[in-house]
Order: structure tokens, then C-alpha cells, then sequence
């Protein structure tokens, strides 16, 4: 089972942490220019960026708490946290009549990782 969080918790950092440094990083200007963030326009620049250090420091805990076994129970934790966060973001998604497709993957996989996190962590 570790070895199945290991690759859930890999693929979705990797994700997260794209997504969260591309928010973070990259003026509300330059995300509104990509029809795929179009979603921008509901939010100002602060909670954009606000949103994109969530999902990186979210990122940061499916990782190094496991990794360094310090403090293992944040993983869960910290996958649980994503999971809420995309579930806004599908709920945003459909609000706006857009496809969540990518949003709800990535729910699904931060459920999928704070149950085995817990499942690991716990036993």
C-alpha cells in the first residue's frame, strides 16, 4: 500500500506543483491570455496567487513529510487540503458552465491519496 501512495502522491505533486507555481508565478493578465483559465476573471490577482501557493505548499506535503518521516501524518493531511481546494475549483468549473474535467481528476486523486495516506499512516 505504501508503494501505491508513493505513485499517487508523485503523480499529483508533479501536478500540483505545475499548477501551483504557474498561478503563483504568472500575472492574472498573462493566466486570463489561456482560454483553458478563463476562470480568473472571477477571482483578483491576490487570491489567484493565493490559490497557486495552496496547491504548491499542498504539493510540498504529499511529499516531504512521508519522505522524511517527520510529522507522516501531514501527508493525508495535506492531500485531504488539495482535495477541498479542487472541489472548489470543480464547483467554480460548472458555476461558469466549463468543462471539470482536469479539476475533478485531480480531486479524485487527492481523495484517493489522503485514503491510502491515512490507511499507511495509521497502520
Amino acid at each position: 500500500m505504501l508503494i501505491a501512495l508513493w505513485i499517487v502522491n508523485i503523480i499529483l505533486a508533479l501536478l500540483m506543483l505545475g499548477a501551483g507555481l504557474t498561478k503563483a508565478l504568472r500575472s492574472k493578465e498573462q493566466l486570463a491570455a489561456d482560454p483553458k483559465m478563463a476562470w480568473t476573471e472571477d477571482f483578483s490577482p491576490v487570491q489567484i496567487r493565493l490559490i497557486g501557493i495552496a496547491e504548491f505548499l499542498g504539493a510540498l506535503g504529499l511529499i516531504l513529510p512521508l519522505a522524511t518521516g517527520i510529522a507522516p501524518i501531514l501527508t493525508p493531511i495535506a492531500a485531504v487540503g488539495l482535495a477541498i481546494l479542487m472541489i472548489g475549483a470543480v464547483v467554480v468549473h460548472i458555476r461558469r458552465g466549463e468543462k471539470p474535467g482536469p479539476s475533478l481528476l485531480l480531486a479524485m486523486l487527492a481523495v484517493a491519496s489522503a485514503v491510502l495516506g491515512f490507511l499507511v499512516v495509521l497502520s
